[in-house]
C-alpha cells in the first residue's frame, strides 16, 4: 500500500483507533531498533517513561503524557488496547472526539501524578528506582467514565449480560487488592485514571464539563503550530446574506440541548439499546458537531 493510501486509511480511523495504531507502531519500532542495534530494552523508552524521582521528572515534564505510549511487553500492550477498543466504541457513540481526548489524556496525567506522589510520600516506596510506562491510566479513565455515566447499561461478557457498573467495580477492586502484591505503581496509576473517569462522568451528569480548560489548553498549543494565513493584497466586498437572529439561534440551541439531555436520560435509565434508530442517529450527529 502506498504512503498516500496509508494516510487515507489512518484518517478514517476513530480517535481511539488512532491511539491504538500509534501505540502498536511505537511498540514495534522500539522493539526492532533495540534488537537490531543491540541496545538495552529501555534505551529509547527511558526518555519518555515517567520517572519516580521528582528532579528527573522536572527535567523531562513531557513524560507525564509520553509514558502512556510505551509498554513493557506484548501482553501489556494487547490487554490495554483491547479494553480501550471496546470501551471507546461505547464512549464515541455518546460523545465527541474532543471529550474522548479530554477523558483519556486527563486520565493519563492524573494516573501519572498519583504514581509520582505516592512514590515520594509513602515510606514503603521511598528510595525506589521505579518508573512508569503503559496506557492503563488513560484506558481505565475511559472505561470507568462509561461505567459511571450509564451504570445500568448491560453489555455482553462471554455468555452473560453484565451491568457496566459491575465491570467498573471489578477493575477498581482488582487494582486495590494488587497494590501490596506486585506492580504497585501501575495499579496506583490505574486508580488515578479511574478517579478521573468517575469524577468526570458524575460532573457531566450534573451539566459541568471539567475538561473544558484542558480543551482550551490543547487548542492554544495547536494554534502555535498552525501556519499564519497570508493577507490578501486586495479585498473584494460581497453583499452579506441575512443571518438568523440571536434569539432564533439561542432557541434552536436550547431545543437541541434539551433533546440531547432527554436521550441521555433515557440511556441512563434503560440503556443505549432502548433508543430508536432516529435517536441514535441524532445523538451520533450531535456528538460529531460538538
Amino acid at each position: 500500500m502506498s504512503t498516500g493510501g496509508l494516510r487515507y486509511q489512518y484518517a478514517r480511523l476513530s480517535i481511539a483507533e488512532k491511539i491504538i495504531a500509534i501505540n502498536v507502531a511505537i511498540y514495534i519500532i522500539n522493539g526492532l531498533l533495540t534488537f537490531l542495534l543491540g541496545w538495552r530494552n529501555n534505551t529509547i523508552s527511558q526518555w519518555f517513561e515517567l520517572p519516580v524521582d521528582l528532579f528527573s521528572f522536572i527535567t523531562q515534564p513531557w513524560s507525564a503524557v509520553t509514558y502512556s505510549f510505551f509498554h513493557g511487553d506484548i501482553w501489556h500492550l494487547f490487554w490495554n488496547m483491547i479494553i480501550l477498543y471496546f470501551s471507546a466504541r461505547i464512549f464515541l457513540n455518546l460523545f465527541s472526539t474532543r471529550k474522548f481526548i479530554n477523558v483519556y489524556f486527563l486520565g493519563v496525567i492524573l494516573g501519572g501524578l498519583l504514581f509520582l506522589l505516592s512514590y515520594n510520600v509513602f515510606p514503603v516506596f521511598l528510595g525506589s528506582k521505579s518508573s512508569l510506562i503503559g496506557a492503563s491510566a488513560g484506558v481505565t479513565a475511559v472505561l470507568i467514565f462509561i461505567c459511571a455515566y450509564i451504570p445500568n447499561q448491560e453489555v455482553r461478557v462471554f455468555f452473560f449480560n453484565v451491568k457496566l457498573w459491575y465491570i467498573g467495580a471489578f477493575f477498581v477492586l482488582i487494582d486495590l487488592i494488587q497494590i501490596p502484591n506486585s506492580n504497585s505503581g501501575g495499579h496506583l496509576a490505574h486508580l488515578g485514571g479511574a478517579l478521573l473517569g468517575y469524577v468526570y462522568a458524575r460532573q457531566l451528569l450534573k451539566g459541568k464539563d471539567i475538561g473544558e480548560g484542558f480543551s482550551k489548553l490543547l487548542d492554544s498549543l495547536a494554534s502555535l503550530f498552525k501556519p499564519r494565513e497570508k493577507k490578501a493584497p486586495m479585498k473584494t466586498v460581497y453583499r452579506k446574506k441575512s443571518k438568523p437572529s440571536k434569539s432564533q439561534v439561542d432557541y434552536d440551541k436550547e431545543n437541541r440541548q434539551r433533546k440531547i439531555d432527554t436521550i441521555l436520560d433515557k440511556i441512563s435509565k434503560s440503556g443505549y439499546e432502548s433508543l430508536s434508530k432516529s435517536e441514535k442517529d441524532f445523538l451520533f450527529k450531535a456528538g460529531k458537531e460538538e
